[in-house]
């Protein structure tokens, strides 16, 4: 009796979207198709940011940059990660036992968004330095400096989720794929305090002063040039056009991704927060709400490609180069095709 219910049991993959299975496959299809989709975007959409911010070096004259192209490679990693997921979902064996596997891509999915979410705080500090301290900018925010906070972020973000392998809680529903994570892994109301406390509310905080003041001080810098404006054309009966504060525009392209950013991570956080508290889950819920927060790991290049004219060069010079050496290579196994003399243009400014 017992090995006919554990057989019909062994026969029904574990779905977290429970209309998501289809006899005809046996395994769960709208979880593998939304989850490989995912992957597949947020690898090749972070591939591409590297490489533009390798072709385009005028995105690097930023400071900023470090911190993008930290966010790049650690969601380039949650892409890469989202792999084993995808790979188990389609009854490929584990390597490791599955209690372990699920939490450690719990584990590795919460510290590299975490490392995201760390990013985009220095982000907007350094741009508040920037337009409050313009003069000893240089001095302060060096490269030796931007390393080291770097540095600091990946460590803060590995310790602060340490805790979820010593059984104090549960970091997430990243692993919930997993029937292991779902049913015995249960979140701690302390260890979801301990996470907001020391990670989602003071990076959200730092934006929301940051930003406000930002651009409080850019109005103030538009309006005081428009006023100095009017009174010397008033003087000489000339009429000028009002330039805007310079770094205005730049830290809207950051201010986008920023909220993009929360947005789709606002609805997750909600969920973790009133699970832990009420203690009542819901599969789909959990489901939606994560691979919606794991989504914005693409967003940064679409944000990037419509907002930042250097990055849009950067893309067409990328672009310009695999062209050049696809058509480089069809003219070397061509004999009969008469090949420029003329240098090929490349990832080169």
């Amino acid at each position: 009796m017992n090995s006919s219910l554990d057989g019909n049991q062994s026969s029904h993959p574990f779905c977290l979207l429970a209309f998501g299975y289809l006899e005809s496959v046996s395994f769960c299809l709208l979880e593998v198709i939304i989850i490989v989709f995912l992957t597949v975007l947020i690898i090749s959409g972070n591939i591409i940011v590297i490489f533009v911010f390798h072709c385009a070096p005028l995105l690097n004259h930023h400071t900023t940059s470090y911190f993008i192209q930290t966010m790049a490679y650690a969601d380039l990693l949650v892409g890469v990660s989202c792999l084993v997921p995808s790979l188990s979902l389609l009854h490929y064996p584990l390597p490791i036992q599955e209690s372990l596997t699920c939490q450690i891509f719990g584990f590795m999915v919460s510290v590299l968004k975490s490392v995201s979410m760390a990013s985009l705080a220095c982000i907007s500090i350094d741009r508040y330095i920037a337009i409050t301290k313009p003069l000893t900018y240089n001095t302060l925010v060096t490269p030796c400096r931007l390393r080291l906070c770097i540095f600091l972020i990946w460590l803060y973000s590995t310790l602060v989720f340490l805790p979820s392998f010593f059984h104090w809680g549960k970091p997430g529903y990243h692993g919930d794929v997993y029937q292991w994570c779902a049913e015995s892994w249960h979140t701690d109301p302390y260890f979801t305090l301990f996470i907001v406390m020391t990670l989602y509310a003071p990076a959200a905080l730092i934006v929301c002063f940051t930003y406000f003041n930002i651009f409080r001080i850019c109005q103030q810098h538009t309006k005081e040039i428009s006023e100095r404006q009017a009174r010397f054309s008033n003087q000489n009966g000339e009429t000028g056009e009002v330039q805007a504060c310079p770094d205005k525009r730049y830290a809207m392209v950051l201010f986008r991704i920023t909220s993009v950013f929360y947005i789709l991570w606002l609805p997750y956080i909600i969920y973790f927060l009133l699970e832990s508290s009420t203690g009542h889950s819901n599969r789909f819920a959990s489901f939606l709400t994560t691979w919606l927060a794991i989504s914005n790991s693409f967003c940064n290049c679409i944000i990037y490609s419509l907002s930042n004219s250097v990055f849009q060069r950067g893309l067409k010079r990328l672009s310009g180069a695999v062209c050049t050496s696809c058509a480089s290579q069809t003219t070397a196994g061509d004999p009969y095709t008469v090949r420029s003399k003329g240098p090929l243009s490349g990832c080169h400014v």
